[in-house]
Order: C-alpha cells, then sequence, then structure tokens
C-alpha cells in the first residue's frame, strides 16, 4: 500500500477520496478493464486515467490488472481502437494518437507509487510499442496527426490538445526508458519540437477553441510554464469559468464538468496556484454522490427560476472520479505521483530550446 495519500481538510479528506477510489475499483471487470460506467464503453486514455487514479489511493493491484488489460488488447504495431465494450466489442476503431500513448504516464506514475521494476519492464515493451507508432505520426512541423482509421490515410491536422497530452507522455515514456536501461533520446526531442511549436505557432493546430481543454493543457503537461503559463490561464478564465461552478466544457454552454474542473486545477497547481486550484476543486462538490462517485456534469440554467441538471443525465463516470483524486494529490503533494503534472520531467536527451517570454 502506498503510506503516502492525498487529504485537503475542509474540501476531501483521504476517507472521502478512498470512497471515490471504491468507486472506481468497483466498475473494473475482472479482466481488468474499467469502462467508464456500468455496462459502458472503455477508451485507452481514460482508463489510463483511472489507473493512474487507483495508484494514488494504493490500489496497486488493480492498476496494474487495468495495465494488463491494455496489454492483451495492443495491437501488433502499436495502437488500441478508440472505445471498447465490455462483451470485447469495438465500438470505434478510430486509432487515436493521444489515447495510445497515455500509457507511458500512466506506467510512469505506476514507478512512482510502486517502484516495483519487474512490473514496468513487464509493461514496456507495450508502453514502447505504443509510443513509436504515435512517433510514426509525427507531421513535417514536429506536430503528431490526431488519428486515422486502420488501413486509411491519417487525417492531415494536429489537435493542440492531443499533442500536449503526447509531449508529456513522450517524456514519461523517455523516462522509463532511462529507469531500464532503454534510452529513446528521439522521443524528449520530439516533445521538445510539439513544445516550440505550442509556443511559438498555434496555428498550426486545427482550431478547437470552443473546448476548455484546448485552453488549459498546454499549462497542465508542461508545454507552457512559468510566465507563459500564468498568462495562458489567466487570458481564457472569464470565458470558460463560472464563478462558483467550475469549467465549462465548452465555452458558448452553461455545461460544467467535473473531469474539466479538476484537470483545470491540476493547470493552476503547475502553475504555482495552488490557491486557484483548491478552490476549482472545492467547486465541484455539488457533482459529488454519497458514494464517493462523480456525476460527469452538471448544467447551471441561466433562468434563476430552473434548476440544474445533470448532464449526460444520471451519469457518473470512473474518469470524473480519477480527474478528482489526481486534483487533489497534486493540490496536496499526497502520493509519490503528485508531482506527474506539477513538475517538469527530467530531460536528460532534450537539445531544442523553447523561447522565453
Amino acid at each position: 500500500m502506498t503510506k503516502n495519500m492525498p487529504h485537503l481538510p475542509g474540501i476531501l479528506t483521504t476517507a472521502d477520496l478512498a470512497k471515490t477510489a471504491d468507486s472506481i475499483e468497483a466498475l473494473q471487470l475482472s479482466n481488468g478493464m474499467i469502462p467508464w460506467y456500468p455496462n459502458g464503453h472503455c477508451d485507452p486514455w481514460n482508463h489510463v486515467e483511472t489507473a493512474i487514479a487507483l495508484d494514488i489511493m494504493g490500489r496497486h493491484d488493480a492498476a496494474f490488472a487495468a495495465y494488463t488489460w491494455l496489454a492483451n488488447n495492443q495491437d501488433a504495431t502499436g495502437w488500441w481502437f478508440n472505445y471498447y465494450m465490455p462483451d470485447g466489442s469495438i465500438e470505434d476503431r478510430k486509432l487515436d494518437t493521444n489515447v495510445t500513448a497515455y500509457i507511458a504516464a500512466g506506467v510512469w506514475a505506476h514507478w512512482l507509487c510502486t517502484r516495483d521494476t519487474k512490473a514496468v519492464a513487464s509493461l514496456w515493451p507495450t508502453v514502447r510499442k505504443a509510443l513509436n507508432w504515435v512517433m510514426d505520426m509525427q507531421r513535417h512541423d514536429g506536430t503528431i496527426t490526431w488519428a486515422r482509421e486502420v488501413d486509411e490515410k491519417p487525417w492531415d491536422y494536429s489537435l493542440l490538445t492531443g499533442c500536449s497530452s503526447i509531449r508529456h507522455a513522450l517524456h514519461c515514456g523517455a523516462a522509463l526508458g532511462d529507469l531500464l536501461n532503454d534510452p529513446q533520446p528521439q522521443w524528449t526531442t520530439a516533445a521538445d519540437a510539439i513544445d516550440r511549436v505550442i509556443n511559438t505557432d498555434l496555428t498550426a493546430f486545427e482550431s478547437k477553441d470552443r473546448w476548455a481543454m484546448d485552453w488549459y493543457y498546454p499549462v497542465l503537461t508542461g508545454a507552457m510554464t512559468g510566465v507563459r503559463a500564468k498568462a495562458r490561464l489567466a487570458e481564457s478564465w472569464d470565458k470558460f469559468v463560472l464563478d462558483d461552478r467550475g469549467v465549462r466544457c465548452v465555452h458558448d454552454e452553461q455545461w460544467v464538468t467535473a473531469a474539466e474542473t479538476s484537470e483545470c486545477s491540476i493547470a493552476h497547481c503547475a502553475a504555482g496556484d495552488r490557491e486557484t486550484a483548491s478552490e476549482l476543486l472545492l467547486w465541484t462538490m455539488p457533482h459529488r454522490r454519497e458514494d464517493g462517485a462523480y456525476w460527469t456534469g452538471i448544467v447551471y440554467p441561466s433562468d434563476p427560476d430552473k434548476t440544474m441538471v445533470h448532464f449526460p443525465a444520471d451519469e457518473y463516470s470512473a474518469y470524473t472520479a480519477a480527474a478528482i483524486i489526481m486534483a487533489a494529490d497534486a493540490i496536496s503533494c499526497g502520493s509519490p505521483a503528485s508531482s506527474l503534472f506539477t513538475k517538469p520531467m527530467a530531460r536528460k536527451n532534450a537539445h531544442l530550446q523553447v523561447p522565453s517570454l
């Protein structure tokens, strides 16, 4: 068991978060898969997110089972489909680079929490194949193409949120390679190339500025740091944040999600603003259920005579619960993985300098 766990008096205690971890573990199938909700689909990105949360809360066997499910369902060339169903069928056959890359962050978090070299070594071939497939989707400008279909040409554009997450995963993967004496310096070089584009030419990415994730993800994942990160978070706060409510998934709707609010909390933590990070996490409390799970989203009506509604209706999701745990951990510096997103990764092999603001 992990000795140190997140604890935020006045917001969420370790016991509160243990109930939230219980709600995730209750969804896990015998083969290790963690669907979004009962009988729901599973996508590998959010599956990794839930595994990270389980490790944070000391549920290492469950986390390892989640990664083993990924290893058992990986294509020989490195990718996963976008959505799997509990019966083993495929709901969405798209191949998403960000979805495929995220396992590197998860396995690095597993190492941070367990120091289990044998377990990490057993997962290393899965991580290496995944990131090498992602690298094959690199564009001429250094960004990573968003997705492709099996046996089809990739879409000819990149996404800011996806590339931000991928650059973090590449650093995590490189750290794993260094740990296991199988260095992959090309991954840190690729991450730095992504950073260069993010910090100098955001027009290189397909415009998704309606979505909150494109706002805070460059900060959350370490692509933007320091003064630039603080400026990024400040410039669109009023656009995406409903005070005392949380972060809107899209700026033109009153739909607040606990996951986006938690991720934005971690981004503020990464920028050195734990006060705002704590406030954001506190605002997720209306999403919390008695069993420790979290409603995915709440629509707050503009009309004060109308009541708020859950959206999607009656949906509580494992990935939302995971984001809550990860935010609480980042703010409280609770587990050994608490700095996963809040401290820059070691950059042993980096040789591209990102210009300062």
